[in-house]
Parts: structure tokens; C-alpha cells; sequence
């Protein structure tokens, strides 16, 4: 096994490989490529996309072409191709794993924002956040500096978090209606921090999660290194929210450990659950025994302002027996504030403390000093203006360069977050992706938010850019959709470099 570090399944394989199929258009055109050259791009494409790792041994040619109905000789000739592009080896007796050509950076599987330095041939719509709201975030350090000293005299270990900013948020819950005490709130390192724990207390390896379809990508792949079993249930159409009856049903007969949803501005899709959808949900996982955790870091980024907010989910679960809450400075301040807390029942918090001993002990003390400073003296409510104002503008920049360069993408605009989930034309959203990659905007692929291969015909775009960047991502995209439906190359008048 020295080559290769872990192993695909044939059946798993397949379901991701069918998730790909040919639109209408390629195949009228009668532009359809050999099996063996369809099979060998699939897998390329998983690949590249970190849906299948590199380094993952592949099913022999045997199996394969039995769980695709193919004949072996088409999966034989598929893997000397990818053998010859660099994207598999093999060896007698090893058997044949994915690999990279060499010279290529390895794929991620999550949505890693690129490099500031590759701004000026790339734009990036793989992240969704922004630049810093300032004045707000360096008028908050500075106020974290002044601060600091009776903090740096001690061990700076606070595995709970600080209790001044424990204090502060468990005040900001009470004022949004929901009595909150301090020892309701664990700090952690970004709401990605928050999740891991909650995950790990709640869902050991082989436990059943019940997640949203789509759901958050980074979140997804944190659950699955985790070794949970994820149980997609469908959003409603549209903007809609949640299906109920269908979580009533997943939960019912699933009776899975843990569900996480987002229920404000969901990501990708930018829904906002309703009232009585939350208080429909939090019952109907009470009565399954599931922990209900609820990831309101988009939920301070309402853009329109006549959208009514609905009260929070743990409004609904006033026992605290049932809803975990999760919460983050990321979305609202600035990405590169790492500070998100878990809001929970005290004997959860208290676990969840106790386990921290064997991750990180505690988040930067300076960080934590800056979240409680915009908190106490009104920095947090205009730097979040701020924020709202740039993703307002960029949404609605977005939205009319698309509506004018992919008129044929469907998509709902949503009222508030940072992300709109389209759907584009029957097209291959990997495909669109790594074409995409080619002409200089960098967009992450439908399948990256769902389970085993679900969403192909999809991608989400966040409110990063805006004005002339907007129009040219929105050229480069439909410069990237033309290659995918006619295998044409790309307009010679489409922009390799970015506007200034």
C-alpha cells in the first residue's frame, strides 16, 4: 500500500462519474467523445476537483466496467490515458492510483482562497469574503493593544474564552431575545473551529449526520474527514428554505446523531428559513433526538433592508436541550478575524471545554480583545454597515453582468449573504470550472456542495467583486460555458488580464 494512501470504491466511483453526463447540446451536435476518452476526463476531472484525493487507488478495470455497464476495454484504454497525462500510476500488483502530472500543484478539496499575489491574472470567486471593513478593524486592535496588558501578565490560556467577550456575546443573544449567561458561550477559532468541536463531541466516526442539500463545501469535507456518514435532505425550490415533511421524514427514519443547517442566508443558495420552518424544525429534532446545530454566520448580512428577519432557531428551544448555536466575526468584520463561539446548554459548553484540552486550548487573546472592543463601543454595528453596503454592491454588479453574458444561467436573487447559487444551463459545472480556471476566474463547481456527486449542473458565485471586475468575471464565465457547450476555444476577444 506504499503508494497509494487510500482507495474509491467502484460503486462510489460510478455515481460520481454519472453525475457527469453530457448535456443535450453535445450530444444533438453529435460532439460526443469516445467512452474511453469520457471516462478518462470524469476521472480527470474528479481529480482536479479533490473529489477523488490524489493519491486514491482506483477500482480494478474488472470492477469498474461492471458498476459503469462499459466493457473492460474501454476501462482499459481510459486508465493508459490517464497514464499518459500523469494523472494515474500503476504498478503490478499495486494496482493503478490518481496522481498529478508533475510540476502541478496538488488539488484542494475545500475552498482555499488563492493568493494575493495571483490577483492580477486570476479572479478569485472561489471565497467568499471580502476586505476588511475599515476603519473598524484597526480602530478595534488598537483598542485590543491598549487592552492587553493585564492579559499578557497571565498564562494566556483561556480555553472558554475570554470572559469579557463571553460576557459580551452572551449579551448581544439577550438582546436579540434569547437569555443568554455566559457560561452559554465557548469561544473557538472561527466558526470552522466551532463546528470541529461540536462535531466532535457529538458525531464520532461512523455517526450519521443530516445535513442541508447543498450545504457548506468546507463543512461537508470537515464532516467527512471526521468519518461521519452525511444524510442529504433537499432544500425547498428556490428560496423557499427548508422541506420540512422531508426532515421530518430523514430524522424520523434516520434518526441521525447530529443535523447542521444554516438557516439565515444559507451558503450557497442565500436561503432565509422562515419562522415557523424553524420552530417546525427544532420540534421535529427534539422528537428525533438530534442535535440541532445552527450556523448563523451569515445571519448579521441582511442586504435588503425590508427583508423581516425571523427570531433565532435556539428562540425555539428554550430548554437548550436541543439546539446548538454557532456563530463567527468572519462574515460580519473580516475573514482574517479567526474569533467564532459555540452558544450552548452550560453541561455542553462544559464538555466541550474540557475536550479542547487535546486541540488548541484557546483562541489568540489579542483577536478575542478586538471582537469584545467592536462589541462594547459600537464598532461592531458600523464595521457590519460597511460590509453590508460592499456586499449589497457587488450582489446587484453581479447580477446584472450575469443576466447580461449568461442570460441562459438560472438563479434567484437572495436578500441577504455573501452567495448566489446558479444554475448553469445544463452545462457541467466542473467543467465550467476548470475552464473557467484556463481564462483567469476561478469559480467553485456545484458538486463540491453536495454528496456524491449531486449538483453537476450548478455553481456558486460570491459578492467579492464588483463593477468592472464583475463584468469581466461574467465574460470570462460565459467565455468558459461556450467552451464547455461547443468544445470551441474561447472568444479571441475574451480578457486574459483583470480591469483595473
Amino acid at each position: 500500500m506504499g503508494d497509494w494512501t487510500s482507495a474509491v470504491g467502484a460503486a462510489q466511483l460510478a455515481r460520481l462519474l454519472r453525475s457527469q453526463t453530457l448535456t443535450a447540446h453535445e450530444t444533438a451536435a453529435g460532439r460526443r467523445p469516445p467512452a474511453y476518452r469520457a471516462l478518462a476526463d470524469g476521472v480527470r476531472l474528479l481529480v482536479l476537483e479533490g473529489r477523488v484525493p490524489v493519491a486514491a487507488r482506483l477500482p480494478a478495470e474488472r470492477e469498474l466496467a461492471a458498476a459503469l455497464t462499459l466493457s473492460r476495454t474501454t476501462v482499459a484504454s481510459a486508465y493508459e490515458a490517464l497514464r499518459g497525462e500523469g494523472f494515474l500510476e500503476s504498478r503490478r500488483g499495486a494496482g493503478s492510483w490518481t496522481a498529478v502530472p508533475a510540476g502541478s500543484p496538488l488539488p484542494t478539496r475545500g475552498l482555499d482562497p488563492l493568493p494575493p499575489e495571483t490577483a492580477e491574472s486570476m479572479i478569485d470567486l472561489g471565497c467568499a469574503a471580502l476586505p476588511a471593513p475599515e476603519p473598524w478593524l484597526g480602530h478595534a486592535f488598537q483598542g485590543a493593544l491598549d487592552a492587553l496588558p493585564p492579559y499578557a501578565r497571565t498564562h494566556g490560556d483561556y480555553p472558554a474564552g475570554l470572559p469579557d467577550l463571553r460576557r459580551a456575546l452572551a449579551d448581544r443573544y439577550t438582546a436579540r431575545g434569547i437569555p443568554t449567561m455566559p457560561e452559554q458561550i465557548m469561544v473557538t477559532t472561527g466558526a470552522m473551529g466551532a463546528v470541529a468541536a461540536i462535531c466532535h463531541l457529538f458525531a464520532a466516526r461512523g455517526e450519521r449526520v443530516a445535513v442541508e442539500a447543498p450545504s457548506y463545501a468546507n463543512v461537508l469535507q470537515l464532516m467527512r474527514d471526521a468519518g461521519a456518514r452525511l444524510v442529504p435532505v433537499a432544500m425547498a425550490d428556490g428560496l423557499a428554505g427548508w422541506d420540512i415533511p422531508a426532515w421530518r421524514q430523514v430524522l424520523r427514519d434516520a434518526a441521525p446523531r447530529m443535523a447542521y443547517v444554516m438557516p439565515d442566508f444559507h451558503n450557497p443558495t442565500g436561503a432565509l428559513a422562515g419562522e415557523d420552518q424553524r420552530r417546525e424544525m427544532v420540534a421535529a429534532a427534539r422528537a428525533a433526538g438530534t442535535v440541532l446545530v445552527a450556523d448563523e454566520t451569515m445571519s448579521e448580512l441582511r442586504l435588503d433592508p425590508g427583508t423581516e428577519l425571523p427570531r433565532p432557531v435556539s428562540a425555539f428551544d428554550p430548554a437548550g436541550s436541543t439546539v446548538v448555536t454557532v456563530g463567527s466575526a468572519s462574515k460580519t468584520i473580516w475573514a482574517g478575524l479567526r474569533i467564532g463561539w459555540v452558544r450552548a446548554a452550560p453541561d455542553v459548553i462544559r464538555s466541550l471545554v474540557a475536550a479542547r484540552a487535546y486541540a488548541d486550548l484557546g483562541s489568540p487573546v489579542l483577536e478575542q480583545l478586538a471582537v469584545a472592543w467592536l462589541l462594547g463601543d459600537g464598532g461592531w454595528d458600523a464595521a457590519g454597515d460597511i460590509r453590508r453596503d460592499q456586499a449589497r454592491g457587488n450582489r446587484d454588479d453581479l447580477v446584472a453582468a450575469l443576466r447580461c453574458h449568461v442570460p441562459g444561467w438560472e438563479f434567484t436573487v437572495p436578500s441577504g449573504g455573501l452567495t448566489l447559487w446558479a444554475r448553469t444551463g445544463g452545462l457541467s459545472g466542473s467543467r465550467i470550472a476548470e475552464a473557467g480556471e484556463r481564462l483567469g476566474v476561478r469559480v467553485p463547481s456545484g458538486p463540491r456542495f453536495g454528496v456524491d456527486g449531486a449538483f453537476e449542473g450548478y455553481v456558486r458565485l460570491p459578492f467579492t467583486v464588483g463593477g468592472a471586475l464583475a463584468e469581466t468575471a461574467a465574460t470570462r464565465l460565459a467565455a468558459a460555458a461556450h467552451l464547455v457547450e461547443t468544445g470551441a476555444p474561447a472568444a479571441a476577444d475574451t480578457p486574459r488580464s483583470l480591469v483595473a
